[in-house]
C-alpha cells in the first residue's frame, strides 16, 4: 500500500505524462531525459589515476606514484609568471587562437635548429592546453573512422582512448624486454612485429621518446625502421616528446622529423609542464608541417580556441631566458637532469636495499622495478585484478608507499606482459625522497619478521 505522500508523488507524475506542455504554439509530449551517454565514450569512465589517486588521498603515503614533481618552482619561472601577469594589461585578454605570437615566436627559434629546417610560426605551430591537448587535437585531427593507428605499448593512457573516440581502430604492439633486463635499453621493439603492424590502412604511429613508464630512448637505428616503414606506407607519425629534455649522461634524444623524408609527415609534441617542471601551467605545442598542422588547429580552434594569454607569455619568457643559456651548463634544461639523476640513482639504491630490482631509465623521471623476489603473494580469489594492481593497492594502503600499476599502460591483450613490474616516480624533493627510503627500509624489517 502506497503511503500518502508516495501516491501524491505517483499521482502528479502520471499527470504530467498525460499532459502536453504548450510553448507558443508548439505542443510537445512529456518524455523522460535520456541518461544514456555517448556510445564511443563506453569503457572509459574510470581509470588507474581516478583509483589511485582516491587512495593517496585516503591513506596518506609518501607519493611516489601519479608523475607530478614536488620540488620548488625555479625564480626564473615565478619571475616570468609575475611579469606576464603585471606588464601589460592586455595580456590579460584573448591571444592568437592557434598560439600567442611571442611563444610560437620562441618555439620557432627554439626547434628550428634542433629539428634542422625552417619552420614557420603561423603555420607550422599549434599551442593548446598541454601534451594531451596537443595529442587530443593530433588524433582528431588526422584520425578518420576505421582508420588503423599503431601503438607502442606500454603507452601513455590516454593514446587508446583518443584513438577510440576519434573513430580508429588501434593496433598496439609491445616493447619486448630481454632475459634479466636492468636497464630502459634493454626493452626493444620486435623488428618483425612493427612491420607486421603497419598495413594499407595504417594511419598514423604513435611513438613515445623518452618514454613514459619505462625511460626507454629511442636510438637512431630504432627511428629510422619506423621512418622506413612510415615513408613504405605513407604514415604519419605523431612524436610525443615531452621528455626531450630529461635524459641522462652518455644518452642522446634523436628527433624522428630530423630523418630523411619524415618531415612532411611528423607531428612533434611538447610540453612547457615538462620542460619546466610546472605541470600545472598545462601548456603543450605540436610542429609539424602546415599541411598536417592545419588538421590540427582546426580541432583546436572548434573546440578550446584558445588557452590563456599569460601563461603563453610566461612560457614564452622562460623559453628565451633559457635560450640565452642553451649553450651554458646553466641552463634549466641541462641542471634538471643533472639533479634527476641523482634522484634515479638513489631511487634505484634503496630499491635494491628492499630486494626490488630496479629497470634503470635512460630518460624520463619514472623507474619501474621488479617487485618478484619480494616473494609477496595474494590469495583474494574474489579479485580478478592483475598482480600489479593488488600488488600496488597493498603497498599503499599497508606499507605507506604510493605507486601504479604499469598494466593500466598496456592494451587488454598484452596486460599480463607488466607481470611483477611497477612504476615509481623520483621527480620529488629531497625530503619525500628520504621519507621513501624510510618507509622501503621500513617494509625490508616488516617482511624479514
Amino acid at each position: 500500500m502506497l503511503s500518502q505522500s508516495q501516491f501524491i508523488r505517483q499521482h502528479v507524475t502520471n499527470m504530467m505524462k498525460r499532459c502536453l506542455v504548450t510553448t507558443g504554439h508548439a505542443r510537445l509530449d512529456y518524455k523522460p531525459i535520456s541518461t544514456v551517454g555517448a556510445k564511443r565514450l563506453e569503457g572509459m569512465y574510470g581509470n588507474v589515476w581516478v583509483e589511485f589517486s582516491g587512495l593517496a588521498r585516503q591513506y596518506n603515503p609518501v607519493n611516489l606514484g601519479q608523475g607530478f614533481p614536488d620540488l620548488p618552482v625555479p625564480d626564473f619561472l615565478k619571475d616570468a609568471l609575475t611579469t606576464a601577469a603585471t606588464s601589460n594589461d592586455v595580456l590579460h585578454q584573448y591571444t592568437r587562437g592557434p598560439g600567442h605570437p611571442r611563444l610560437v615566436n620562441a618555439l620557432t627559434k627554439l626547434y628550428e635548429p634542433l629539428h634542422g629546417h625552417t619552420i614557420n610560426p603561423d603555420t607550422d605551430v599549434l599551442v593548446t592546453v598541454g601534451g594531451y591537448g596537443s595529442l587530443y587535437c593530433s588524433i582528431m585531427g588526422l584520425v578518420n573512422p576505421g582508420d588503423e593507428v599503431i601503438i607502442i605499448e606500454p603507452f601513455f593512457d590516454c593514446y587508446l582512448p583518443f584513438v577510440k573516440i576519434a573513430g580508429g581502430k588501434p593496433v598496439c604492439i609491445p616493447l619486448r624486454a630481454e632475459q634479466n633486463a636492468t636497464t630502459s635499453a634493454d626493452f626493444y621493439l620486435d623488428e618483425q612485429e612493427l612491420k607486421n603492424a603497419f598495413s594499407s590502412k595504417t594511419k598514423c604511429i604513435i611513438i613515445n621518446t623518452p618514454h613514459n613508464p619505462i625511460g626507454k630512448v629511442l636510438s637512431v637505428k630504432e627511428l629510422e625502421l619506423i621512418a622506413e616503414l612510415c615513408i613504405q606506407h605513407d604514415t604519419i607519425c605523431i612524436s610525443d616528446e615531452v621528455y626531450e629534455w630529461l635524459v641522462y649522461p652518455g644518452i642522446n634524444h634523436h628527433r624522428i622529423a630530423t630523418l630523411p623524408g619524415m618531415k612532411d609527415r611528423t607531428v612533434t609534441i611538447g610540453s612547457a609542464g615538462k620542460a619546466f617542471s610546472v605541470t600545472g601551467w598545462k601548456t603543450g605545442w605540436s610542429i609539424g608541417p602546415s599541411h598536417l598542422l592545419k588538421h590540427l588547429q582546426a580541432v583546436h580552434t572548434n573546440s578550446i580556441y584558445t588557452c590563456q594569454t599569460i601563461m603563453q607569455e610566461a612560457v614564452a619568457i622562460a623559453l628565451e631566458k633559457q635560450m640565452d643559456l642553451l649553450n651554458s651548463e646553466e641552463c634549466y634544461f641541462k641542471t634538471l637532469p643533472r639533479m634527476l639523476k641523482d634522484k634515479r640513482d638513489q631511487m634505484a639504491d634503496f630499491l635494491r636495499k628492499s630486494n626490488i630490482a630496479p629497470i634503470i631509465p635512460e630518460g624520463g623521471y619514472f623507474m619501474m622495478a621488479d617487485v618478484s623476489q619480494l616473494g609477496i603473494e595474494f590469495d583474494d580469489d574474489d579479485d580478478k585484478s592483475l598482480y600489479d594492481y593488488k600488488f600496488s593497492r597493498w603497498l599503499i594502503k599497508e606499507k605507506g608507499i604510493a605507486c601504479i600499476p604499469p598494466s593500466a599502460f598496456y592494451s587488454e591483450a598484452n596486460k599480463a606482459l607488466s607481470g611483477k613490474l611497477i612504476r615509481f616516480c623520483f621527480i620529488k624533493t629531497d625530503e619525500t625522497m628520504r621519507k621513501a627510503e624510510e618507509m622501503f627500509d621500513l617494509l625490508t624489517k616488516s617482511l624479514q619478521k
